[in-house]
């Protein structure tokens, strides 16, 4: 879809400058202007304005989402397996799997630190882990920032300004807690984790064929939208909303 897009600006480029490199200001506004033309007629899924990759973060984040990295994405995605199969098929307890690699790190790291004296040598090298204050504080604003959003986004959902926004979160939280029947919270986390590697890299890959269906699944929604609001949704009777002004 993108390599279309470059393809069409660039005939559109040529057509207009005619063979000479030499361009006015006018006729690369006109460019620009017909560039951004074709770019709004192209449908992305979501509505997106940027390349996958940039969505995801950019850097190594989308480069293990994306199998960019195929090592890493394979060490991340094997690690979050064997701990899924760790503690939901196994039944281990994090509390007994915290103690358990604490006591065998103790251990050896004691058993090593005293061999080194009986044999004169020098001890093992341990090194001190501390958690920055800056990055602490990142977390935490980062944390703040997210959950403040997520407030604001339902209280402006509960003061039913948007009907369609509000039926979609109701829709949405439904789906959720039906989900949360069928499996518990590291299961469901797992699921996601899985999604996450494997729905944005096969966008990716065949991402002109999806939004081409979805496209047209998008077009018919809103007729059937439509057809539902014109019948029912209209006909509620609803009254004049104010916001509260608090002193």
């Amino acid at each position: 879809m993108a390599e279309h897009e470059e393809t069409l600006i660039e005939q559109i480029k040529e057509k207009i400058h005619g063979g000479d490199s030499s361009s006015s200001d006018d006729e690369k506004s006109k460019v620009s202007e017909v560039a951004e033309a074709v770019k709004a007629k192209v449908f992305r899924l979501f509505g997106r304005e940027k390349p996958v990759h940039r969505i995801l973060g950019g850097g190594k984040p989308a480069d293990v989402f994306l199998w960019k990295d195929k090592n890493a994405s394979a060490v991340v995605l094997g690690g979050a397996t064997a701990i899924w199969v760790l503690f939901e098929l196994m039944q281990y307890h994090l509390l007994t799997l915290v103690c358990h690699c604490l006591i065998l790190s103790l251990a050896v790291l004691f058993l090593w630190s005293n061999g080194t004296n009986l044999l004169k040598k020098s001890p093992p090298n341990i090194p001190e882990v501390q958690i920055p204050e800056d990055l602490a504080v990142k977390i935490a604003l980062s944390l703040r920032y997210e959950v403040n959003r997520s407030f604001a986004f339902l209280r402006e959902t509960a003061t039913g300004h948007d009907l369609k926004k509000f039926l979609s979160v109701i829709a949405g939280l439904w789906v959720l807690s039906v989900i949360g029947k069928c499996c518990n919270f590291l299961t469901l986390f797992y699921i996601v984790f899985v999604t996450l590697h494997t729905v944005p890299f096969l966008y990716d890959k065949y991402e002109d064929q999806v939004d081409s269906f979805a496209e047209k699944a998008t077009i018919e929604f809103k007729k059937q939208y439509a057809v539902f609001d014109a019948k029912c949704l209209s006909k509620i009777p609803r009254g004049a909303l104010k916001d509260k002004k608090f002193l």
